[in-house]
């Protein structure tokens, strides 16, 4: 609960903190959008306050939010009244033991677990054929000189309690773990690094009426 417990203390912070990058942001968002349809059932994991959420369920047809963290999802809630019929928020430190998604999202999630690997063998489970797995996750080898001294600061702020795990790994790396998986990667790039954006979609046909608008 060590990092449930972090997460509930930075909640308050989180959720007054504007976005760094607002083009980015809406740039993925829009991209992200592209791949929704009004059918869909989707899954975000890591949702932190809900605030992509919000914004994305409308959308489509179901939109199940979760987070490790209780308070970030008390914080979630208090956005359902402006967020449509639809969208559910609730508290989970893991995937959901079953059930069938359109698309999964899971956005800086990947650097702070470190059973990535057991994350994503479950998500292409999930995964209807056809599906989509999208995220963003920080890839902090290989961004040179700044991030390399942003990740060696890491471990003392980890042993005072001001950071929580972190696993470090390149952009290429997270990729090939993506692939290994078993999905095809459809895009991916670098619109707020060292965030990693990528698409990957689950082969297979999708069921009629579901699944992406592949642009």
């Amino acid at each position: 609960m060590a990092d449930a417990e972090f997460w509930d203390k930075a909640a308050p912070k989180y959720a007054q903190s504007p976005i760094s990058d607002i083009g980015a942001y809406e740039y993925t968002l829009g991209r992200t959008r592209s791949y929704l349809r009004p059918t869909d059932h989707v899954l975000e994991i890591a949702c932190g306050t809900g605030s992509t959420a919000v914004l994305l369920a409308p959308d489509v047809a179901s939109y199940l939010a979760t987070d490790i963290s209780p308070e970030m999802i008390r914080i979630a809630r208090g956005k359902l009244p402006v967020a449509g019929d639809g969208l559910t928020f609730d508290v989970a430190g893991d995937l959901p033991e079953n059930g069938a998604y359109d698309a999964i999202l899971a956005h800086s999630l990947f650097h702070l677990v470190p059973d990535m690997e057991r994350r994503m063998a479950l998500i292409y489970d999930l995964l209807t054929p056809g599906g989509h797995f999208i995220s963003k996750t920080a890839t902090l080898k290989g961004r040179g000189l700044k991030w390399t001294l942003i990740g060696a600061v890491i471990p003392v702020a980890q042993m005072l309690g001001k950071a929580p795990y972190l696993r470090k790994f390149s952009a290429a790396e997270l990729e090939q773990t993506v692939r290994d998986a078993g999905f095809e990667i459809v895009e991916s790039g670098d619109f707020a690094a060292p965030a990693r954006y990528i698409v990957a979609r689950k082969p297979g046909v999708a069921s009629k009426g579901s699944g992406a608008n592949i642009e």
